[in-house]
């Protein structure tokens, strides 16, 4: 028999001490998968690399977060939960210098990779060590204590690159973290306990086929989501392979896992049945949170042309006002009040909040137009956040704790790959074929369409072109007309898309989300 977690639980200035630690290091890590975004230019001047290869740099970081995710309840087992989240926290910590002194690409990519492979740890542990430190009852206080590093660190990330790019320069958004990663390891070191969950297993007999096919299955998938769009999708050859590569690599896994002795990822966990919806959710709340953090800048900045501080700024508001949401809807968990309810209405909020960034994509919108829909997302992400997190694990006991976070956080991330991949996907497609719309409505023969290229050639022809050189710019003029309607268009269907996700998973929540007399339990969704 497993021991129980309550052994764990802290009180005092401990508990407070443990559980920023924790949050800090989560914080951290989130923060590192989006502050890089806005430096890609000027790494890629400083450092002589192309587009293709400095994007590296992100995809490297993810490829090394998506494998150790699944990993690091069994690495705690091995090693010792303080030992693994302080080894952990000192990689980051020492890759965050390194990345920041790397002097080609190649070295950056390779620091990015093994500082990932240090963050992988950070998101799942610490939700795991504030998970056991906290009394049962106060769980759903704990859950929303660690959401808030998660949903602030993707919009911390990039206002705060945006600033150190434009006022110091870009090695720095890697310096921040060493004083943090500092102190996080010394804490750590001092207050975290390592729990005994029986004899850990020797590495000689540890299941290396099993980490091999994991290795594989879910690094391809990840490449799969992070470039297929850019390859092409399946017109790549390595597309192709890596596809097949991710199926077999994760079906063979599982076999894997479900018939060694001492699997390093223990599937049997899932039987737990709110840990298995709780697991699907966390996927669509990664599409929702990462997938609208990516679409809202994405727009502001290409569209709008704003700057990436600017876009950053304007989710300030709505992500402020989640973290007083949070507090307000664990206390609504510990009095009671069922989290289907709660689950439903933020997925319905969520649902609003695409129907009104819908209804405000116009080539003159304002950050005033935003604030509304981005605060009903963020009462949504409150709504989603915590009830979800609290009944996956509230179930759980000893070392399933540990592993049924590692699933969470997988799917989390693996649904934020899914929803950008998407997301940029429709993006393109749908932009092709609502170019070809619009401009199949301007009949070149038609007397207003010829009236206002000839008004817009002898505007150019007064500004001294000739008129050959006139009539082309006048084109040219019409032709980014077309665009820009076709790419407002497509991003209005993004969100009918995003939405109608959502809304669909309203009724499945309160149909398959039921009551015990003395717990949430879930009904069985596969039946």
């Amino acid at each position: 028999m497993q021991p129980q977690t309550e052994s764990l639980i802290e009180h005092g200035p401990r508990l407070v001490i443990i559980t920023i630690t924790a949050v800090f290091c989560a914080l951290l890590e989130i923060i590192d998968t989006t502050i890089v975004n806005v430096a890609l230019n000027s790494m890629r001047g400083s450092l002589g690399a192309t587009l293709s290869e400095i994007s590296w740099v992100i995809t490297a970081y993810s490829l090394a977060n998506v494998i150790m995710i699944p990993l690091s309840s069994w690495l705690s087992q091995q090693f010792g939960r303080r030992n693994y989240f302080a080894g952990s926290v000192i990689l980051f910590t020492i890759c965050s210098f390194l990345c920041g002194n790397a002097h080609s690409v190649t070295e950056l990519v390779i620091f990015r990779f093994l500082q990932g492979i240090g963050g992988g740890a950070l998101l799942v542990t610490s939700q795991t060590i504030i998970t056991e430190s906290w009394p049962p009852h106060k769980r759903a206080m704990a859950q929303a204590i660690y959401f808030l590093g998660v949903i602030v660190g993707p919009t911390l990330g990039p206002p705060l690159g945006g600033y150190i790019v434009d006022n110091i320069s870009w090695p720095y958004i890697f310096y921040i973290n060493i004083p943090v990663g500092i102190m996080a390891s010394i804490l750590t070191i001092q207050y975290v306990r390592s729990p005994s969950y029986g004899k850990k297993q020797s590495l000689m007999d540890a299941d290396w086929l099993g980490i091999i096919l994991l290795t594989v299955g879910l690094s391809s998938l990840q490449y799969v989501l992070e470039k297929g769009q850019e390859d092409d999708w399946f017109n790549s050859e390595l597309i192709i392979v890596l596809s097949v590569a991710a199926f077999l690599g994760l079906y063979l896994f599982v076999w894997r896992q479900l018939v060694v002795a001492f699997p390093v990822v223990d599937l049997r966990v899932l039987k737990d049945n709110n840990l298995r919806i709780g697991v699907t959710l966390s996927f669509v709340l990664g599409v929702g949170t990462f997938g609208s953090t990516f679409i809202i800048p994405l727009f502001t900045q290409s569209v709008l042309g704003w700057s990436a501080q600017q876009a950053g700024v304007l989710q300030l508001p709505s992500t402020l006002f989640v973290a007083v949401m949070m507090p307000v809807v664990a206390t609504l968990i510990q009095k009671g009040v069922q989290q289907k309810w709660l689950i439903a209405v933020g997925m319905f909020l969520f649902y609003c909040f695409c129907m009104l960034t819908y209804h405000i994509i116009v080539p003159d919108t304002s950050a005033g137009d935003f604030f509304w829909p981005l605060m009903v997302r963020g009462a949504g992400l409150g709504l989603l956040s915590v009830p979800i997190s609290t009944m996956s694990l509230s179930t759980l006991k000893g070392a399933e704790i540990s592993q049924g976070a590692a699933f969470s956080g997988m799917m989390r991330q693996l649904g934020g790959s899914f929803g950008i991949a998407m997301i940029t996907t429709f993006l393109a497609r749908k932009t092709s074929i609502h170019r070809a719309d619009v401009a199949r409505h301007l009949n070149v023969f038609d007397n207003n369409v010829q009236q206002h290229i000839s008004q817009l050639a002898a505007g150019f022809h007064r500004q001294g072109l000739d008129s050959l050189a006139s009539r082309n710019s006048a084109y040219q003029v019409i032709e980014a007309a077309v665009n820009k309607q076709a790419t407002l268009l497509s991003y209005m269907d993004v969100m009918m898309l995003v939405g109608g996700i959502f809304i669909v998973f309203v009724p499945l929540v309160l149909l398959f989300i039921r009551r015990s007399k003395n717990k949430v339990s879930l009904a069985d969704a596969a039946h």
